[in-house]
């Protein structure tokens, strides 16, 4: 897996004729970690992807190298492009292929009892975000505002603002998020 995103992470770069100072700049994450994680020497944090993915003007999904796919795509849960906070145990996979012209990424993040995943930076502009807990409560922060949300609850957002999510369960919280990133492309 870290190697993976390392070599995916290094060729978004270069499609984008980014230096590693650029991208740090971009990103604000040092350099010296982006050439880790590029050599596959570093484990990246959520926020420290967070911030990679911005940087390069990327969902998280697309950073950690889903399938750009066609019309019609079955992703085995094998293939689906999954993260996995080494700090926290926060898990995200990627449910939809990555078709750029549609700018929807589905994905399904599962976090552990009292655990939190994030910040993640804002998104451009434009991005909007629907959540669904499917088991757990969810503590959500957007900016400075607090949601807290249970099972069978939703919520659609902003995504240009800082967020936050913590597990206020005993158990694992899993929540659905669809990233509509239309609007802004």
């Amino acid at each position: 897996m870290v190697a993976r995103l390392g070599e995916h992470l290094k060729a978004l770069r270069l499609q984008r004729s980014l230096t590693l100072q650029q991208l740090a700049e971009a990103a604000g994450v040092s350099k010296s970690m982006i050439s880790k994680i590029e050599r596959g020497d570093a484990d990246p944090t959520t926020n420290v992807l967070s911030r990679i993915a911005e940087g390069l003007e990327v969902s998280v999904s697309q950073l950690v190298g889903g399938d750009p796919g066609r019309n019609t795509v079955v992703i085995k849960q094998k293939n689906q492009p999954t993260f996995r906070d080494p700090e926290t145990g926060f898990e995200r996979r990627s449910l939809s292929p990555l078709l750029p012209s549609r700018g929807v990424d589905f994905v399904v993040n599962t976090l552990p009892p009292g655990q939190s995943a994030g910040p993640f930076e804002p998104h451009h502009r434009g991005v909007d975000e629907y959540l669904v807990v499917t088991q757990g409560k969810l503590k959500l922060r957007l900016g400075n505002g607090t949601h807290i949300l249970n099972q069978g609850d939703s919520i659609v957002f902003s995504g240009d603002v800082e967020h936050h999510f913590q597990n206020l369960s005993d158990g694992p919280c899993i929540y659905y998020i669809v990233i509509d990133s239309y609007r802004w492309r």
